[in-house]
């Protein structure tokens, strides 16, 4: 029987999330730890609060390595209905970056939950070059491995039948009113938007019950002297640590990149970008996918039979990756 329905016979919904810092909560403190986005839709998921039982697996700095290694198999212990799984920003900040590891990863992830019948809530996000103010010889790299992150995030989404937000080109990226001071996570406004569109997208498929997140913050925005004090210690150890590893490359794919447009050739990066991203998808093998996609569909025709108002919402038939080719378009978007 699909997880979700027996959740709701026992009354309690279970929801656990995985990640970074943006869903460890960074940017939104509370007391002596961080709060964020999914703990304020953990408490939106059904009329009674008290039912949710939410565990926030999220830790700053992962990847999606870390999240298939270490953060799934605790996850899926806990047999959640509901799981998400945002990541994919530390990733295209390491000099090993790799998109085709990050499809593999995310694969794998994506099919255990869904074989096990938890609802999926995904997202992509916007890049970290442009959230920095970077110059645009740096950014664009930057902006390149999130886009083909995006569209791996996409293309996985709709295969598995994930719950996806689209949170790439919000115009939340230009209200600085919605940004912690580090510039990279969101304050505590920013995580209620978060919040707050990801309870509408599950509010649609019934998947949440409670009242909407509140866009209103709770506490006062931190001071300019806590923000610049937070820069200093925190955020300057952040700075040294991509010095380290991702600083001498992006070096390099600047060079690159001035290299290009003075040769009027730019366009060749974001094409080989693409055809990264739809070789990383055609790569996945097709019978994790089949195998998971058939689970879903059984699990939410055993809801359907058993609850007899649980509408069938999934992924139409997939075969290979399908969306290879409008993923790659995504990547070069």
């Amino acid at each position: 029987m699909r997880a979700g329905a027996a959740a709701q016979r026992s009354g309690c919904v279970r929801f656990v999330a995985l990640g970074d810092s943006l869903t460890e909560g960074v940017g939104d403190p509370a007391g002596a730890g961080w709060r964020g986005w999914a703990a304020l839709l953990a408490a939106s998921l059904a009329e009674d609060s008290e039912r949710v039982r939410f565990t926030n697996l999220a830790v700053s700095g992962a990847q999606t390595r870390d999240v298939l290694e270490r953060q799934t198999p605790a996850a899926l212990e806990l047999r959640p209905d509901l799981v998400s799984v945002v990541v994919g920003v530390n990733d295209t900040l390491r000099r090993t970056f790799d998109i085709h590891a990050v499809a593999a990863h995310l694969d794998q992830v994506y099919g255990s939950f869904t074989r096990q019948g938890a609802t999926l809530l995904t997202a992509c996000l916007p890049d970290p070059g442009a959230m920095l103010r970077l110059p645009g010889a740096l950014a664009r790299p930057l902006a390149r491995r999130q886009r083909a992150v995006n569209a791996v995030v996409h293309a996985l989404s709709e295969r598995y039948g994930a719950v996806h937000l689209h949170a790439a080109d919000d115009g939340w990226i230009s209200d600085r009113s919605l940004w912690s001071a580090d510039r990279l996570h969101p304050g505590e406004r920013g995580h209620r938007r978060f919040a707050a569109r990801c309870h509408a997208l599950l509010a649609e498929t019934g998947r949440a019950t409670g009242e909407p997140v509140s866009p209103e913050p709770e506490f006062p925005a931190p001071t300019r002297t806590a923000s610049l004090w937070w820069l200093a210690t925190a955020g300057t150890g952040w700075v040294l640590r991509r010095c380290n590893d991702l600083l001498p490359q992006l070096l390099c794919l600047a060079a690159g990149e001035l290299r290009h447009r003075a040769r009027g050739t730019g366009a060749r990066l974001d094409h080989r970008a693409s055809a990264a991203v739809s070789a990383a998808l055609a790569a996945l093998p097709e019978t994790s996918t089949e195998e998971a996609v058939a689970q879903w569909r059984g699990n939410e025709r055993e809801a359907v039979l058993a609850e007899g108002t649980v509408e069938v919402v999934g992924p139409e038939a997939t075969g290979a990756v399908g969306t290879a080719a409008s993923a790659g378009a995504v990547a070069a978007g």
